[in-house]
Parts: C-alpha cells; sequence; structure tokens
C-alpha cells in the first residue's frame, strides 16, 4: 500500500483527473494522469469497478498488486502528478506478477510521468 501523503482523498479531485487527464490506454489498463502544481507529490487511486470484476475480494487483491507496483515505480515519475490508474480487464486477476508490472510500465512510459525516457525504456526490457 502507498502512503496516505500519495492517495487522493475526496472525489472531487478525482472527477477533475478523469475530466482533463491525458490518456493511455492498453487491453488491461486506463491511466489517466493531470499536473497538479499545487502539490510536492504525485497521488494515485486505482479503480476496479464491480462490473470488471464482481467480488470484492478480487477487486481488493487487484488494487493491492497495482499499488504494490506504483509505490516501486513513483520514484522514477517526475513532478507531482495526479494518476488514475482504472482496471478494464478481468484477466489482470491472474495475470503474472512479471507481465502486469511490465503492462503498468509500459502506460507509465507511454504516459510521460517517468524522469529518464531512455532508462525507463530499457528497464521496461527486464
Amino acid at each position: 500500500m502507498i502512503d496516505s501523503l500519495h492517495r487522493f482523498h475526496g472525489h472531487g479531485s478525482l472527477r477533475f483527473v478523469y475530466k482533463n487527464g491525458e490518456v493511455a490506454r492498453s487491453r488491461y489498463f486506463i491511466v489517466k494522469t493531470s499536473d497538479n502544481p499545487r502539490r510536492e507529490h504525485s497521488r494515485v487511486a486505482v479503480v476496479i469497478s464491480k462490473k470488471t470484476l464482481k467480488s470484492a475480494v478480487g477487486r481488493n487483491r487487484v488494487r493491492r498488486r497495482v499499488y504494490e507496483i506504483v509505490r516501486h515505480e513513483m520514484t522514477d515519475f517526475t513532478h507531482a502528478k495526479d494518476i488514475a490508474i482504472i482496471v478494464v480487464s478481468a484477466e489482470v486477476r491472474e495475470m503474472e506478477p512479471l507481465e502486469l508490472h511490465r503492462s503498468l510500465k509500459e502506460l507509465f512510459l507511454k504516459s510521460g510521468l517517468y524522469k529518464n525516457r531512455e532508462k525507463s525504456a530499457i528497464l521496461s526490457e527486464v
């Protein structure tokens, strides 16, 4: 789990990211990002609808896995951004950890979240 400092609090700011954020899509995820000059740290939300995964246990398990990957990758992010990761496929629940990590890194790279694009591209090969 990520620190409280890096989480969204309330629906208003998350709604702003939904409406005004830049979008990067893959088969499993949609990542919406928005600059936030008023904050020093990035904020992240992982959203999974009941339509995607019926059971709360499954949604929470996927959410924890994604948050763990984000927690490790946040050190390489540029400046403060608001990030909403929307899970759109139930296949994420059975994905191998390495495949899940690679899929998210590709979306983060596509979204321009990393400080150094070349370094991130090399790391995504692993």
